[in-house]
């Protein structure tokens, strides 16, 4: 699918997607698709990248740990959700309690819980059986470690939808009662981000990955749908989802300082 007018304004054929030199097959993916653009592409191999690179218009996809690194010398702004959006959510839309904590509180647990960390990989999520299983302290999280409590619950099925300018743009089933599997967007899953995304209005960035999905519950027959998470487009893989799309996204999401909206400049990563 050709990229839309408003891409085509923003991104030159000067620009560079930069990808980090962990490949995956979404890695593959965007950068064929920059190419067919008549982007400039790059694998970050070291400094000798970043100092080649300097004072050219950047865009960004790999994990935040090598962004944090490039990001000022580069003049990237990598957007990201705000660490509470979940919690601040209408019921509705999470079918769950969520709570914003560090990881010194979530320690204490004395339940189940699923614990993630807001945004990156840090520690590993997953539905912990109380605080004292938890990670301690480690190179990337230590008790001030921001994270994501919640009442654990069973995903009948989990879509990841690549969102610009509040229009779902492509998505894709990733998986199916936790266990990956990949399959095309369905009409349900899309018609709930609509209006999830109707409702939340300007709490997100203009660009997002957003995770949702229908929650199996055997006491009730009624599909409830509702968000799983919202994530970083620029570290996000996308599955059966049309990469031409993923690439309009994450060019907006990772790109050049110099070109940020401004209702977007709330939502630029700060480093670690």
């Amino acid at each position: 699918m050709p990229h839309s007018a408003a891409t085509a304004r923003e991104v030159r054929s000067d620009h560079v997607l930069l990808s980090s030199a962990q490949r995956t097959s979404t890695t593959a993916l965007l950068t064929q698709a920059a190419a067919r653009r008549g982007l400039d592409t790059a694998v970050l191999d070291g400094p000798a990248t970043v100092e080649r690179l300097a004072g050219r218009p950047v865009h960004w996809y790999g994990g935040p740990l090598s962004a944090a690194r490039i990001a000022g010398p580069l003049g990237l702004a990598l957007l990201e959700p705000d660490d509470d959006w979940l919690t601040r959510l209408p019921e509705e839309f999470t079918r769950r309690r969520i709570e914003l904590t560090t990881l010194a509180e979530a320690w204490t647990l004395r339940r189940p819980a699923f614990v993630k960390p807001p945004a990156d990989k840090s520690l590993p999520p997953a539905v912990y059986p109380d605080g004292t299983r938890l990670p301690r302290t480690g190179d990337r999280i230590g008790p001030d470690t921001p994270v994501l409590v919640s009442e654990p619950v069973t995903f009948a099925a989990e879509y990841r939808l690549f969102v610009r300018d509040g229009e779902v743009l492509t998505g894709s089933r990733y998986a199916r009662f936790g266990r990956l599997d990949p399959a095309p967007l369905n009409a349900e899953a899309g018609a709930f981000a609509r209006r999830l995304l109707a409702a939340v209005g300007d709490t997100l960035p203009s660009a997002v990955a957003l995770d949702v999905g229908p929650i199996a519950d055997p006491y009730d027959p009624v599909e409830h749908w509702a968000v799983v998470e919202a994530n970083l487009p620029w570290f996000a893989h996308c599955y059966a989802a049309d990469p031409d799309r993923v690439l309009d996204v994450v060019l907006r999401a990772a790109g050049p300082v110099s070109q940020l909206g401004r209702a977007d400049r709330r939502f630029v990563r700060t480093a670690a």
